[in-house]
This record gives C-alpha cells, structure tokens and sequence, in this order.
C-alpha cells in the first residue's frame, strides 16, 4: 500500500461507514415521507442528489418542499457522521450546470465533537411527527435560544409567534384546506402518498389522526382521515408555533432550511418535546403573504413549526423508511 492509499484511507470513512450513516440519515422528515434523496459515494466524496421521481406536482411543482427535505437528510447525514468521528466540508449546490446535485461532502477526522451533537445523533431514531394536540411545551425559553442559535449558521430566522398571531395562522390554515379540497390533483396525489400499509414510504396509516383528533389542532395539514379515534380527548391543543424563514426563495435557501428544519426538530427531541413540521400553509402565495404580515422583518417564511409535550411521554409509531440499498450507491 503506498502513501497516498493509506492518506486516503484516514481521510475517508469505509463503506460499512457510509452505510450505516445513510441509513441513520434517512430517519429524516420529508414531505408526505417521500424520502426525495439519493446518495453517491465516488470513493473520495459522498454526494446528495434529489430525486425528482418523487416530487410532488400538484402541492409542490417548484420543488421547494423536496429541497428542504432534502437540506434534513443533510443535516441529519452531517450529523450521524460527526456521532461516528467524521467532520463534514459541505459545498452546496457545487455545480451550477447540474441543478439537481445539491450537495458534495469530504471528510476529516474529528474525534471531539461538541457534546450537542452526540446527543442530536443519538435523537435521529427517537425523533417523530407528532399530529395530535399537545399540552404546552416544557422549558419553552431555553429551547428557543437552543434553537435559534442551531438556526443562524444556516442563514435561517426563527420567529416565535404569539397568541393572537397562532389565531390568525390558524384561520390561514383552514383557508388553506379549504382551498385544496376540491382540487382533485392535489387530493388524489395526497391520497398516493398516504394511509397505505406495508411500504416503506408515504405517511402510514398508523400515523394519520381521526376527525376528532384533527378538529382540536387548529394548524395542521388536512390528510385523509384515519379510523375514528379520540387520542388525548382531553388535550385541547396548546402547541407554541415557531416559524423558519430566509432572506429569500432560493434553492440555497430552501436546502438551508431544510437543515436549520432537522437541527431544530433533534434540538426538540433532545429535549423531550413533540414536534411537528408543517409546510401546506407556505405552499400557496395568499397563505404565505399572510404568515409573512406576522413576522417583524421582511422575510420568506419556509416552515412552521408545531412544539409541545406528549402526556405522559406518548410516542407516536415509526413512519417507515426505503432500505439504504435504494438510495445510496458505491462508484
């Protein structure tokens, strides 16, 4: 073995490495859970591809939504590899000719990750969508200055909202609903992705709410419903909203989002709080006008954010995920 192999073998994670750092990474959110990711391990680089196969047409035809979810499986892939001893140098969007190449990855040893990050890898398989009314979060100030500081290096605003804006958002949500259906495409695309069982993408019907469970979350997506069912029937939902936001509508600023998303999401599960994204009130321009007159500066609001506690630690069920072998290949 000559010099430059065995340089190369200490600067770069084995395949067994990269595997299972893929397969932790594909724990992240996504919209409907349609994993719009694929992987490629040049052998030096390991490079995060979107895969348009899985975009969302009728609720997201500019695939900004993809993007993001795509920024969380990076950030999420960043993180599970600093939980095994690797730094990650990141260039996004490196190549303007190929837009669907969103990021390229080399790597160093780093044996002293912060104490933050080890906790938010170990998250990763703990964290849930949460669609039921929550009670209040718990140590509420000390996890919005925990997650704007995990926001800012990704160029992201975190605004909390009041309760008189949670009103007004909630009014924007149901509008949002209303408008949506009876747009067939879109109804018919949301039922593809949704209460199917036995696959491994698209959100399960295990994890969709009832009527009755929907009726008490004021901001939420309207899915297909799941069987009647009174979950928390005495929980009136008292979730505190938090909105992320950039400087503009970019495809740098969706995928930044997409990581501030999946920092702020494990900072929340560290912390033993629910958690749920929500992204159908920024799909339509009326909607997002409307969370954008909430915000005190003049930014493009990307996600809102759904934050509580679970009664007594409740943990919704697992959303099924693509085995490592779709989305990840070896050159």
């Amino acid at each position: 073995m000559t010099e430059s192999d065995v340089l190369l073998e200490t600067f770069v994670p084995d395949r067994p490495t990269i595997t299972a750092a893929v397969r932790l990474a594909g724990r992240a959110p996504s919209v409907h859970n349609t994993q719009p990711w694929r992987w490629v391990f040049d052998g030096t680089r390991l490079h995060l591809y979107r895969d348009n196969e899985r975009l969302l047409a009728s609720a997201d035809p500019h695939g900004r939504k993809l993007v993001i979810s795509c920024g969380a499986v990076l950030h999420h892939l960043r993180t599970a590899l600093a939980e095994r001893g690797w730094h990650t140098d990141t260039v996004r969007l490196p190549d303007p000719e190929q837009p669907d190449h969103l990021a390229a990855i080399e790597f160093r040893p780093w044996p002293d990750a912060p104490i933050g990050v080890h906790a938010r890898a170990r998250a990763i398989e703990l964290r849930r969508t949460d669609r039921l009314p929550m009670l209040p979060p718990r140590n509420w100030n000390e996890l919005v200055h925990a997650a704007r500081m995990l926001a800012n290096p990704h160029d992201i605003e975190l605004d909390v909202l009041d309760a008189d804006a949670r009103s007004r958002l909630a009014i924007a949500s149901q509008y949002a609903t209303a408008l949506r259906r009876y747009d067939m495409e879109y109804q018919t695309e949301l039922h593809w992705w949704t209460g199917h069982s036995h696959v491994t993408e698209g959100v399960p019907r295990s994890a969709l709410v009832s009527d009755a469970e929907s009726a008490r979350v004021p901001v939420g997506r309207a899915f297909p419903s799941a069987p009647h069912s009174a979950r928390r029937g005495e929980v009136e939902d008292q979730a505190q909203l938090i909105v992320l936001s950039s400087a503009d509508d970019s495809m740098l600023a969706w995928l930044n989002t997409g990581e501030a998303l999946s920092a702020v999401l494990l900072e929340c599960t560290v912390a033993g709080q629910a958690s749920c994204a929500l992204t159908h009130i920024t799909e339509l321009p009326t909607v997002r006008k409307t969370i954008s007159s909430l915000l005190a500066d003049p930014v493009v609001p990307q996600v809102v954010i759904r934050i509580g506690s679970a009664p007594d630690g409740e943990v919704p069920p697992t959303s099924p995920r693509r085995p490592v072998t779709d989305i990840l290949t070896f050159e």
